[in-house]
């Protein structure tokens, strides 16, 4: 396999996943009978106007409601209106449409059915503060935890405990409808919780983890909210707890997640002849270090052929971090791609891609890049270095530099990071 082939295989195996991972595929079969009152369509995240259309066009009965996707991942609806809003830092688009939802969930019978469509990026999409709180609060606080280094589960811990929407308190407004949340996964270990910071779903966390978290990162919190996580009765921050009478009729069908996506594309790999190892779909820990480490497995199998022989690909999924030191464009497949390439040191018959399946690494239109044996040649030749690209979180600068992004366009939907390294026989030089 030459380098040309080297690198299509691996871009078929991320739209393996992200194909995998489509509403229209994943929705049909999970939608519930039908009730005889209202049934009303609510929903959030990257994937959200998607998975509404697939709703409609699988929906016979009368519908009506209300969903918030990212600027760009519009999709025509007829009956359900559809809004976008900022990502990853809200903005009042989003704090707009959060707040009609909630008003238009409340005061329904239970005869009504509520159907929750959530996906990644549903926390930013539905910035809806406690009082107190404004929402350049709520800004200022999803800006200092991206940064942070701070994993999903905790930032979303957070969020959860400032938000008058999330923590289970969307689904105590549809109380005493019944509410069916499906969802699709972008949180390693797959918890309801916190994807999309559980709108629907009961908290078990507290105000307590929430200062925990603030205070493990040094976060610096605007007064107003320190107040409302520090209140000693807990009346504002404390979210919808498990055993809550009001989530009495609300169930969750979770419809697509990282292991799905990833075994897709060990489908395609088995096609083309080379052995698939899944080697996690939950993978954490700061981008540069989980380069490093899977560098080295990769490595070993090249030279060692422990612990697996080659032709093989090293598939993982998961949501690594980026604590920002540097000015550059980030993101976090870019950087744990740049520390990879760094590890294997150009080393022969070894490729990479990674990327995130939402089509959208960091803040960047761009889902990832790849890597190759001459990825650190090529950028030496050219006047790039690595290191420092890497020091300054610049991944993508480095990688656009030299033409290897990847770049899908919105995927409409969002199972997280994929990442793929292939190792091959070492050819005859």
């Amino acid at each position: 396999m030459n380098d040309t082939e080297a690198r299509a295989l691996l871009r078929r195996m991320l739209d393996a996943a992200i194909a995998a991972s489509q509403p229209a595929l994943c929705i049909p079969g999970q939608l519930p009978e039908p009730s005889s009152g209202r049934t009303i369509v609510i929903g959030a995240g990257k994937a959200s106007a998607e998975m509404a259309r697939a709703v409609e066009r699988n929906w016979s009965g009368p519908l009506e409601g209300l969903v918030v996707t990212r600027y760009g991942y519009a999709v025509p609806c007829e009956r359900i209106e559809i809004v976008e809003a900022a990502h990853p830092v809200p903005d009042a688009a989003g704090h707009a449409a959060a707040r009609r939802m909630l008003d238009l969930v409340r005061g329904l019978s239970e005869n009504d059915t509520v159907l929750c469509l959530v996906s990644g990026g549903g926390s930013s999409l539905l910035p809806l503060p406690l009082d107190g709180i404004t929402l350049e609060d709520k800004q200022r606080v999803n800006a200092a935890l991206l940064k942070s280094g701070a994993t999903i589960g905790e930032m979303n811990c957070v969020r959860r405990h400032l938000s008058a929407i999330k923590g289970g308190r969307l689904g105590a407004a549809c109380h005493p409808a019944r509410v069916v949340t499906l969802l699709i996964s972008d949180v390693p270990g797959d918890d309801p919780c916190d994807i999309a910071s559980g709108p629907t779903v009961a908290d078990p966390t507290t105000c307590d983890d929430a200062l925990a978290i603030v205070r493990r990162y040094g976060i610096d919190l605007p007064e107003r909210v320190l107040e409302v996580l520090n209140d000693p009765d807990r009346g504002r921050g404390e979210s919808v707890k498990p055993g809550d009478p009001r989530l009495a009729r609300a169930e969750v069908r979770m419809i697509a997640t990282p292991q799905m996506a990833l075994e897709a594309a060990a489908r395609v790999a088995e096609d083309a002849g080379i052995t698939p190892y899944i080697l996690g779909d939950s993978l954490e820990g700061e981008a540069r270090d989980v380069g490093k480490v899977l560098a080295g497995i990769a490595l070993q199998v090249a030279r060692r052929g422990q612990p697996f022989r080659v032709p093989c690909v090293l598939l993982s999924g998961g949501e690594t971090t980026v604590t920002v030191r540097g000015n550059g464009r980030g993101g976090r497949n870019v950087e744990f791609l740049l520390a990879c390439a760094l590890a294997l040191g150009g080393a022969p018959d070894i490729y990479g891609l990674a990327a995130d399946t939402d089509g959208v690494d960091g803040q960047e239109e761009i889902a990832g890049a790849v890597i190759g044996p001459d990825t650190l040649a090529r950028a030496w030749a050219v006047g790039l270095r690595p290191h420092d690209s890497l020091d300054d979180n610049d991944g993508h600068g480095f990688f656009g530099a030299l033409g290897d992004s990847v770049v899908t366009g919105p995927t409409l939907t969002n199972v997280n990071d994929f990442r793929a390294l292939l190792v091959l026989p070492r050819r005859a030089t």
